[in-house]
């Protein structure tokens, strides 16, 4: 569709839309340049379509695109998609970004109407159809139109969310677009491939010094069009590097060979065989969590014992949760079952949970797990004793009502920010909590929707990845967990996934924080951030077996059982 001669109608305001294919960065440079403003002194507005805002009908519409399952939802046309896109957008846009853009603000923003349109070409929508709820979305616009628009491009994605035909539709679809527009709408083609630093410092250059010069913007997008071809012809010839820009390791083979053997450990356990489990000397002679986070004795017992036994009200559920992390120890859970006889909120009293376990401290009993260190952060509730600091944390948790804004929140991200906001809990503890909430029936969130690497997992991607070619530490995980299946067979490695579910983002991040372990012995030369060379615990077979049990939302404890029972 065309539209009159580019004109700014909001005087005051500015409007910055990015715009591009799944898998180009579009929204992590989006994220950058806000910041980039934001630390300049503009009064900046980050938003996105269809959005992610809480309690917002852009995130309702965000979960069910995402994770239209859990909402009974088996199969959707492309064309209610977009119609449900269609209408977060213009919720957005009367919500959000016209009163914005009336008091001043700098609005940057996360896709435009042009996604509708590329999007729904590549899925086969019917033109006139498309052209219908292209005309609703900008009557809904009305004169406003943006500063700049700049499309995020690249030759080839950074994680494979389409499919490579479906993507290169899309691609095309944007570059048509950009060139029945270019003489309509300031359009800078901005091709992410650049360490992220320098891509968002040339979108502020464009932002501060105006508009391109018609010939070269066209010259861009040509350019664009051309790398784009280029890409697709390369493609069919040849398999690629699919890393670029990042550049890899010894060690990052490393970490697909640990998983595959760590996870052929487990079953050989899990099935009876006698030792040796494996001839690898390093995982032999060390210990190692699985593969899969909710497969080690620690979480089986949370999720079997703590979690699903006992109240099934999601305030007992939280509360004994949290209590069980704090200490993260399963001897002191059951000193504290054998002496309570059961744990609950509605019987809680400090002064009992106190004596307690200031009874198997003063008898030389470690009441805290080694795995991580919960911190103390001094008197924060005013006791010199930790475990008080920590028993009154967790009362204020339940006084403020913090089971009750979890079970509302929309995402975990926001248990995330929930949980971060109390002292005593950083960035790692608050991921570990929100994963061990999501076991439960207190929220329901697809665990390849947020991670939050710890320190360890820093290590390990440090090791694995010389140079990380602008991404984060966070889009590394996704990656991993995007592209496991190929980088498996690319390595030959027969990977037994766990029965039917794949490794997800908690696995990835915490198998880098494994592999910084394993490459202490196996790649001493290899350095991460702490400069740790050896590896503390030793190997030590525990002879309680564990009857395993996984959340039953994952729909894996049926088929376990009967695999199990075949062989």
């Amino acid at each position: 569709m065309q539209s009159e001669k580019y004109t700014t109608y909001h005087p005051y305001g500015k409007l910055f839309v990015f715009e591009g294919s799944d898998g180009v960065g579009k929204s992590t440079v989006a994220e950058k340049v806000t910041e980039n403003l934001s630390e300049r002194g503009a009064d900046v507005l980050l938003l996105s379509f269809p959005g992610r805002e809480p309690k917002s009908l852009g995130r309702l519409v965000y979960e069910v695109h995402h994770n239209a399952k859990s909402f009974g939802i088996d199969h959707m046309s492309p064309t209610s998609l977009q119609l449900l896109h269609l209408a977060a957008h213009i919720d957005c846009i009367e919500d959000k970004i016209l009163p914005a853009l009336s008091t001043n603000k700098t609005v940057i923003l996360d896709r435009y109407w042009w996604s509708t349109s590329a999007y729904g070409i590549a899925a086969g929508i019917s033109k006139n159809v498309l052209d219908a709820m292209i005309a609703l979305e900008m009557t809904a616009w009305g004169n406003v139109k943006p500063d700049k628009l700049f499309l995020i491009t690249r030759n080839e994605p950074f994680r494979a969310e389409l499919s490579s035909d479906q993507w290169s539709r899309v691609c095309n679809a944007y570059e048509t677009l950009a060139q029945e527009w270019e003489s309509q709408i300031p359009i800078y083609v901005i091709e992410n491939i650049r360490p992220l630093s320098e891509v968002v410092g040339s979108i502020i250059k464009h932002i501060y010094n105006g508009n391109p010069p018609e010939g070269k913007r066209k010259a861009l997008i040509q350019e664009s069009i051309s790398i784009s071809f280029q890409h697709q012809t390369k493609v069919k010839q040849r398999k690629r590097d699919h890393w670029v820009p990042t550049k890899t390791t010894e060690v990052f083979d490393t970490y697909w060979r640990f998983a595959a053997e760590r996870q052929a450990v487990f079953f050989k356990r899990l099935q009876g065989d006698n030792m040796p489990w494996t001839s690898d000397r390093i995982l032999m002679d060390y210990k190692f969590t699985n593969a899969y986070r909710a497969s080690d004795r620690v979480s089986q017992f949370l999720i079997r014992h703590v979690i699903y036994e006992g109240d099934q009200d999601p305030w007992e559920i939280f509360f004994r949760t949290l209590l069980f992390k704090t200490f993260n120890k399963i001897e002191t859970w059951k000193l504290l079952i054998e002496e309570l006889g059961q744990i609950s909120w509605r019987e809680y009293d400090f002064r009992v949970y106190d004596r307690i376990l200031t009874r198997a401290q003063q008898s030389k009993k470690s009441i805290y797990s080694a795995a991580y260190i919960m911190p103390s952060r001094g008197r924060s509730f005013g006791h010199a004793v930790k475990h008080r600091n920590h028993l009154n944390l967790l009362q204020k948790m339940m006084e403020d009502g913090l089971p009750a804004r979890i079970s509302d929140a929309k995402s975990m991200h926001d248990v995330f920010d929930l949980l971060r906001g109390y002292p005593m809990i950083g960035d790692f503890l608050a991921y570990q909590y929100a994963t061990d909430i999501n076991y439960s029936t207190v929220t329901n969130f697809n665990e390849m929707s947020f991670v939050m690497p710890g320190p360890g997992a820093k290590d390990g991607i440090k090791k694995c990845f010389l140079d990380f070619g602008g991404l984060s530490e966070i889009d590394l995980i996704k990656l991993m967990a995007d592209r496991q299946e190929d980088e498996f067979a690319r390595l030959g490695l027969k990977f037994q996934n766990l029965w039917g579910r794949p490794l997800h983002l908690i696995d990835c991040q915490n198998l880098f924080c494994e592999v910084d372990k394993y490459a202490r012995i196996a790649h001493p030369e290899a350095k991460g951030i702490n400069g740790r060379t050896r590896i503390k615990q030793k190997f030590r077979p525990t002879p309680d077996p564990i009857e395993y049990f996984y959340p039953p939302k994952w729909n894996i404890n049926e088929t376990m059982k009967k695999t199990l029972f075949e062989k």
